[in-house]
């Protein structure tokens, strides 16, 4: 019987060994330091212009005229800007109406976008490809501003909040990443639901929803932060100022220097500062998004990434 030799096995010389993508390579210092300039200027390139708006809103009408604009070093804190917009008149009615149109589209456009994307998860659904394909052709083609408009009106929408919502309901993106996600789900887990007598509605609210708080968390903020940022609708569908959203109003101020109703009289007697109300009213428009954005990124790994590549 002849003896097995265990032979040491050779390792490959350097020049046998594959050649390595340059991004798997471990930086070195100089590598490092590089990358912390990049990422630090682009954050300082972020965080600058937000800087100056925030200190601008918060400075006196004396300090902004010594600055001659824009205020970069802080003096002279004061809240009075705030105060004035949020003490009634059109910026606080205007805020009020952004906030009640974004809650209420939010709801409305995640209800649709749920029920829609669960029934095309199904595949025994009734009609799901020919739906499925209708909605990927709108991705496409458009019917245009002039019909949309005409439809909106034919219907009786126009100078009423309907018009902010109906319009840009739905998005077939939103739907189709809930649709990946829904497909994602096991199986099995819905068939032993089913067995237990469970049916379509109480599928989803109980097992499909709490297993889908990731994706649905993304694309709420994604509908809640386009509603909230929208102003092409109310410039189009609404004639009634009082009925205007926050992002109409900071055009009014910032673009074609208007004065709001209820600071005018303050603006032109010296008393406050045009530029901070601008700057505030600024603020007030990116502070919800700002506030709300962490809370949510966390998510977007999980619930994003994995809607889109599935399905």
């Amino acid at each position: 019987m002849t003896a097995v030799i265990d032979r040491p096995v050779r390792k490959p010389r350097w020049w046998q060994a594959p050649p390595r993508p340059v991004w798997e390579e471990e930086p070195g210092r100089a590598g490092l330091a590089a990358k912390g300039i990049v990422l630090g200027f682009a954050c300082f390139a972020i965080l600058f212009p937000l800087w100056i708006v925030v200190v601008t809103s918060l400075s006196s009408k004396k300090t902004i005229d010594e600055a001659g604009g824009l205020v970069v070093i802080p003096q002279d804190i004061t809240f009075i800007a705030y105060q004035e917009l949020l003490g009634g008149g059109q910026v606080q009615r205007a805020a009020l109406v952004s906030v009640g149109v974004t809650v209420a589209g939010t709801l409305f456009s995640m209800a649709v976008s749920v029920l829609c994307a669960y029934g095309l998860s199904r595949s025994g659904s009734l009609g799901h490809r020919w739906i499925l394909m209708t909605l990927l052709a709108t991705m496409f083609f458009g019917a245009g501003l002039i019909p949309t408009y005409l439809l909106v009106q034919a219907l009786g929408l126009t100078d009423t909040y309907l018009a902010l919502i109906l319009p840009s309901a739905v998005s077939v993106f939103n739907i189709l990443v809930l649709r990946g996600f829904f497909m994602g789900i096991s199986q099995e887990l819905i068939d032993s639901a089913r067995i237990d007598g469970a049916g379509d509605w109480r599928i989803l609210w109980r097992i499909v929803m709490p297993l889908s708080r990731a994706v649905l968390a993304v694309i709420a903020l994604f509908y809640a932060v386009g509603y909230w940022s929208a102003w092409f609708n109310a410039s189009i569908y609404l004639t009634d100022q009082d009925m205007m959203p926050l992002q109409n109003v900071m055009i009014q101020l910032v673009q074609k220097q208007e004065r709001p109703v209820g600071l005018a009289t303050q603006i032109n007697t010296g008393g406050l500062s045009a530029l901070a109300v601008q700057m505030a009213v600024m603020v007030l428009a990116l502070l919800p998004v700002a506030v709300l954005s962490p809370f949510v990124q966390r998510h977007f790994k999980k619930g994003m990434l994995t809607g889109a590549v599935k399905g």
